[in-house]
């Protein structure tokens, strides 16, 4: 008779197939406050006990019809810890007298071999493998797991509604309080691509808009260039009515145009040497000396 394997095994096993599974199924992840998942693995457990009971009163029926060498034999062997016996099922050198009993002989070769079992960690791994495929398969069939559109949407909504959240809850972003950052340029450069290329092409070198890399200016309404470029995001060209009023549209919001003033500010400023290089629209309006902003 065979010792079995002890419940915490089966409870520990049951317990990673079940966080296997919620994870794979699960849509949000947050199953561990999910009270489905912690009913399942109560429920689980019980019965794993009740299986547990039910076999240990199979085991004692059986003990008593052995004999007293099996009787021995058997208790012999259930003092062995079991991951001892796992250990040795693996590594432990078979007894030359048991290698006897498993050799088996081919005969017509004259080759012999040993027809050991297979190590339990073995076999545990390969079943492991073998439900792990199949519910992987499950959950990709049946469900966005793993699926990388989908996991790149969720993120991208979980994104914009903590960006959404970010705007609502910090102050927002006018002439005042707005303030020039290095930071700010990489995004002000998509930002400008997005709503101010058309006009003013790229790098903003003029096209149907004036050239924002010189030093002429058509409208100036404030003495910092990052300020200006703020103001007619906000208000628009008194000159030109196609500059319109970004922000008051509902276009972009005051953070969006704090960035832009940046990009624009960085290329009229810190980079013009290379721009002019480049070529651009001819100037328009009139020279100014704007005053320069600070991080």
């Amino acid at each position: 008779m065979k010792t079995r394997t002890p419940v915490s095994v089966y409870i520990i096993v049951t317990i990673g197939l079940t966080i296997m599974a919620f994870e794979m199924f699960s849509q949000d992840g947050n199953y561990f406050s999910s009270p489905y998942f912690w009913v399942l693995l109560l429920i689980t457990t019980i019965l794993l006990l009740i299986m547990n009971s039910i076999g240990d009163l199979v085991e004692n029926e059986n003990f008593h019809r052995l004999t007293n060498d099996e009787k021995k034999q058997y208790l012999e062997e259930k003092k062995v810890p079991y991951f001892q016996k796992l250990w040795n099922s693996a590594f432990k050198k078979q007894p030359a007298t048991e290698e006897k009993d498993l050799i088996i002989d081919h005969g017509f070769d004259g080759i012999t071999e040993l027809d050991n079992s297979l190590p339990k960690w073995w076999i545990g791994l390969f079943w492991f493998g073998c439900i792990f495929c199949t519910v992987y398969m499950i959950a990709f069939a049946f469900t966005d797991y793993a699926h990388p559109d989908s996991e790149y949407e969720a993120e991208t909504k979980a994104m914009l509604a903590s960006i959404a959240e970010f705007e609502k809850n910090s102050p927002a972003i006018d002439l005042e309080n707005a303030k020039y950052s290095a930071d700010n340029i990489a995004e002000g450069e998509q930002l400008f691509k997005t709503n101010c290329v058309t006009c003013h092409a790229e790098g903003g070198k003029g096209g149907i808009g004036p050239n924002l890399t010189d030093g002429y200016w058509i409208n100036i309404k404030e003495k910092s260039l990052f300020k200006n470029v703020f103001w007619m995001l906000e208000n628009g060209s008194p000159n030109n009515p196609t500059m319109r009023p970004f922000i008051k549209e509902g276009t972009i919001t005051g953070r969006d145009a704090e960035k832009i003033a940046a990009y624009v500010y960085h290329i009229n400023q810190e980079i013009v040497p290379v721009t002019q290089a480049k070529g651009g629209a001819a100037p328009q309006g009139k020279p100014i000396q704007w005053e320069s902003v600070t991080e």
